[in-house]
């Protein structure tokens, strides 16, 4: 029986990070990375959310039995922003692409597992203009669409002032579709300007230095770009999913 040798396919998530490390390389960002497993300092503390802080509640955390320090799944890549902090001097450009974890019901929008992308600069002028600037940029060549990016009020502990990203609909140029629900606008991650609190875990001056930080779900990038409507498939090892990269 003649056999032939098929070519692997990349699944559609390492497309997203192959593509979104190749983007902000050429913009100056390096790209980091760090361990699953952390340590409440890391994951919690050192990025101004204190045990006895309510925000804690925004994580459904998965906790670990430990002898030593109090261990569980990252719940966020941020905790990789101050690891890297501490073995590089400002000014500090990276992006953190990694796998997290969340004890939430899974549906077709959650996952207990995913990646993130988490982003940081540091530099002694840094505002969220340039944020903006840098956002619409990385948008616009991963969606190969001209993007607007808006910014809404939010609240994040580890930044101040917080604010959630939009972008203009890559599909319908923000005239409404099914993809936005009509509003011309997809709801893309969450910013800010970093927290004083947060810079001195980092051990950097926040008289001197300041900077941005943004994250945001990867499954949701894949979802949207190649019009994935079920965030589960991507965990499922469907090769009739897989095969179309």
């Amino acid at each position: 029986m003649d056999s032939k040798n098929e070519e692997g396919h990349l699944h559609p998530l390492t497309h997203i990070i192959q593509k979104t490390g190749s983007i902000f390389r050429e913009m100056g960002f390096s790209v980091a990375t760090g361990p699953e497993i952390e340590t409440e300092y890391y994951n919690f503390d050192a990025l101004n959310i204190p045990s006895y802080h309510p925000a804690r509640d925004m994580w459904d955390t998965f906790w670990l039995k430990s002898d030593e320090t109090k261990k569980l799944l990252r719940t966020h890549t941020s905790p990789v922003q101050v690891r890297y902090a501490e073995t590089h001097e400002p000014p500090i450009r990276v992006i953190v692409p990694g796998k997290t974890y969340r004890h939430e019901a899974t549906d077709a929008t959650h996952e207990a597992q995913f990646y993130q992308l988490e982003g940081l600069m540091i530099e002694k002028e840094v505002s969220l203009a340039n944020l903006k600037w840098v956002l619409e940029t990385y948008f616009e060549k991963l969606f190969d669409s001209k993007t607007s990016v808006r910014f809404r009020p939010s609240y994040f502990p580890f930044v101040e002032p917080g604010v959630e990203i939009d972008m203009s609909c890559f599909k319908c140029n923000g005239n409404g579709c099914t993809t936005c629900k009509s509003t011309g606008w997809i709801e893309i991650m969450g910013a800010g300007m970093v927290h004083p609190k947060v810079l001195a875990a980092m051990k950097i001056d926040s008289r001197k230095y300041k900077g941005f930080a943004f994250g945001g779900g990867i499954d949701r990038l894949a979802m949207l770009k190649f019009g994935i409507p079920d965030v589960r498939s991507l965990y499922h090892s469907d090769l009739r999913l897989i095969n179309q990269f």
